[in-house]
């Protein structure tokens, strides 16, 4: 199923990561975590299809999604950035294997964040935040996605971790085996993980051989 909407705002919510809603049509569904195929219905760009995550609560009056747009090469973000208010893109049906299973850590880098923010937003409206914790990895300080409303929901259990700025005033480690072992109380509880491919497989892998249960782990497959 394909449906032509129109993008209703569009704004930069870190320096290279837009936020767009969209008309949303009636009767449309899709899950907290779920993803959808987006196109730009412009000539030339109608099938060129790309993933991207709904970040809005599933009752919203609009779909939104939270993009980071990649300017390095020609590709679906670069135009996204162009993007202005009144332009259509092409919308598909919600997909997705990330959803929410009951209290655990969240473990997100960079733009692998995006399937957890309509989670975390929905458990904060039905007041489920309880027991759960964010482990966000990224390079510099400015590229936390909605760094201060993801600390205003999980307050001291959302964790920032930077990797490339030496002057950051986030915590500067890797979540590796070591992070690991010494941030995660138990290890008997859920673990949500995105982001890019060779991290999702690391964090994966050190999980399961210091105690995690694969039926634990959450993760786009």
């Amino acid at each position: 199923m394909e449906t032509i909407v129109k993008v209703t705002s569009a704004e930069y919510v870190t320096h290279d990561v837009r936020q767009f809603r969209l008309e949303k049509p009636p009767g449309f569904t899709f899950s907290p975590g779920q993803a959808t195929e987006l196109s730009i219905n412009k000539e030339g760009w109608k099938d060129k299809k790309n993933p991207f995550t709904f970040t809005c609560l599933t009752d919203a009056p609009y779909l939104e999604f939270t993009i980071k747009i990649y300017t390095d090469h020609q590709g679906v973000t670069n135009q996204l950035g162009k993007i202005k208010v009144g332009d259509e893109l092409i919308l598909r049906e919600a997909w997705g294997a990330i959803e929410y299973k009951g209290p655990g850590y969240f473990i997100a880098g960079g733009a692998g964040i995006t399937p957890f923010i309509a989670i975390l937003r929905t458990l904060k409206r039905d007041g489920k935040v309880a027991g759960n914790k964010l482990f966000f990895s990224n390079k510099s300080d400015q590229d936390i996605i909605l760094a201060e409303e993801l600390k205003s929901i999980l307050g001291k259990n959302a964790l920032f971790t930077i990797t490339r700025q030496k002057d950051s005033i986030h915590d500067r480690r890797r979540i590796d085996e070591q992070f690991l072992k010494a941030e995660v109380d138990d290890f008997g509880k859920h673990f949500y993980i995105c982001g890019p491919d060779p991290m999702v497989l690391e964090i994966k892998e050190t999980l399961e051989k210091i105690g995690a249960t694969a039926d634990s782990l959450v993760f786009e497959k």
